[in-house]
């Protein structure tokens, strides 16, 4: 009988427990993904300060109770601990991080929710992380054939398990995915010192007289992914998007490459949403209109005819484009439509965000937070999903708006082509509308172009039908984790 391969997956950030943006949708989905299709998986991230054990039920781990981490001269306790994640045809067991210095005493992941500025002591944070995984794969005496790591905060385990304790890991083999290489974990070089490393291999963790987390990965992995092939293209191809280091992924094209991420069908899939108002059930009028009426409802808004509710549901950065839609704005709400935003993230943009809807309280209403019902009950909800990034890694909430029936406006960049196929009038193909150009006349063109479809009644619901019934989730996507899980064991 063939050996189960077995895998560590490590994020900083899995749904239901912690959420901010899709690597956590990525870190839930995929590996009950790969256990669905017979992977032993075991998953790994830090409970952060608003993490609520008694609402996940974590439980007490004996074996891996203060465990003491040494991060430069100090030494902080870590307390691992258990719990699971699961959908109707699988189940992953989840390996938690606690400690009260870096994670419980912090509201926020990565950022102070008051200031809206980056922890100072991230560098720390996420070091401890990174050492308390190694150690946990020690006093448990299980070496993973596979370790697969997630951006930077995870970069180090790459690091600790082949430069720090090669024999131990011997068999064990690293996969890396990029969801953002514009976030490295960029900090004073002075960094290194704090991490236990042997000073002769210093040069692998530093780039432009900076350490970077980022860097060492790229070096110590076996195989590196990132979230889409559009976006694997425009890293080896644009210095500016990889901050100088895609030279190394050019020397290693063949161990580099771009998978589309996938959804989990349980989570995101109209037909058993029960974040819904109504529920896809082949009436897709009537899901929509129910599902739009209850947010024009719930935000206050006038019930009108042939008014296209637009939507967003975003981080809320310049990576995003929110300034471009915010700088769009004056001229978007002459035309006849209403608008909702979800998000939250820069103070100042939420400043912005906050006074464009005390102006246009009839058209627009932006809801500053993360709420995961409400991202459902949007997607389902909306006629029309914004996304005018900067640049985009992958763009899950395309695959959503897909899913859902709501036809994605997106810049083309990134995933979002990978995702998105301009909608041909003549031909009746594709299923979104382009942008090219990073300016707001390209946005409200291609908002324009949406909008006049929109008043098609019989065309916008062939179209809309046709997102609404095609599948979407891991099922091809997983076949290629796969291949490479298997090509470097």
């Amino acid at each position: 009988m063939a050996k189960t391969t077995s895998v560590l997956f490590v994020s900083t950030e899995v749904y239901p427990f912690i959420k901010t943006g899709g690597i956590a949708d990525v870190s839930y989905s995929l590996p009950l993904a790969l256990r669905d299709q017979g992977y032993d998986i075991r998953v790994m991230f830090p409970k952060f300060g608003s993490v609520s054990e008694r609402m996940i039920r974590i439980h007490d781990i004996n074996r891996l109770r203060s465990i003491p981490i040494e991060v430069g001269t100090i030494s902080e306790n870590a307390n691992v601990k258990s719990s699971s994640m699961s959908n109707p045809r699988a189940k992953v067991q989840a390996y938690i991080t606690t400690n009260h210095k870096y994670y419980d005493s912090k509201k926020g992941i990565y950022k102070d929710p008051k200031t809206g500025k980056e922890y100072q002591d991230n560098d720390e944070r996420f070091i401890f992380f990174c050492k308390t995984v190694v150690e946990t794969c020690l006093i448990l005496n299980w070496f993973p054939d596979i370790i697969h790591c997630n951006d930077w905060h995870t970069a180090l385990v790459v690091a600790y398990a082949k430069a720090m304790f090669p024999s131990k890991f011997k068999k064990t083999k690293v996969v890396f995915t990029i969801h953002n290489f514009f976030k490295q974990g960029v900090f004073p070089q002075k960094t290194f010192e704090k991490t236990g490393f042997d000073s002769e291999i210093e040069e692998n963790f530093v780039h432009s007289k900076k350490f970077n987390f980022l860097k060492s990965a790229l070096i110590y992995s076996d195989y590196i992914t990132t979230v889409s092939p559009a976006y694997a293209k425009e890293i080896l191809q644009e210095k500016k998007l990889s901050g100088g280091l895609n030279s190394i992924l050019a020397e290693n094209e063949s161990k580099f490459k771009g998978i589309l991420n996938g959804i989990d069908p349980f989570v995101w899939d109209p037909r058993c949403d029960t974040h819904l108002q109504t529920k896809y059930n082949d009436n897709f009028l009537e899901y929509k209109q129910d599902n739009k009426q209850f947010l024009l409802k719930k935000f206050g808004f006038e019930q009108k005819e042939n008014v296209p509710l637009l939507a967003m549901v975003s981080r809320l950065d310049e990576q995003k484009g929110i300034n471009l839609f915010i700088e769009a704005a004056p001229e978007l709400f002459k035309k006849d439509i209403q608008m909702l935003l979800l998000g939250d993230g820069d103070i100042e943009i939420i400043a912005q965000l906050k006074e464009l809807a005390k102006k246009n309280s009839k058209k627009f209403v932006f809801i500053k937070g993360f709420d995961d019902p409400l991202a459902h009950q949007i997607e389902a909800g909306a006629d029309i999903f914004l996304l005018p990034s900067k640049y985009e890694p992958c763009g899950l909430n395309a695959i959503y708006s897909l899913a859902y029936g709501t036809i994605p406006v997106v810049r083309a960049t990134g995933g979002l082509v990978d995702i998105v196929q301009e909608y041909n009038p003549e031909t009746k193909e594709g299923n979104g509308f382009f942008f090219q150009k990073f300016t707001s006349a390209s946005l409200l063109g291609a908002i324009k172009k949406a909008m006049a479809l929109y008043q098609n009644k019989e065309a916008w619901l062939e179209l809309s039908e046709n997102c609404i019934q095609k599948k979407y989730s891991w099922e091809e996507s997983v076949k290629e984790y796969q291949e490479i899980y298997q090509s470097i064991l």
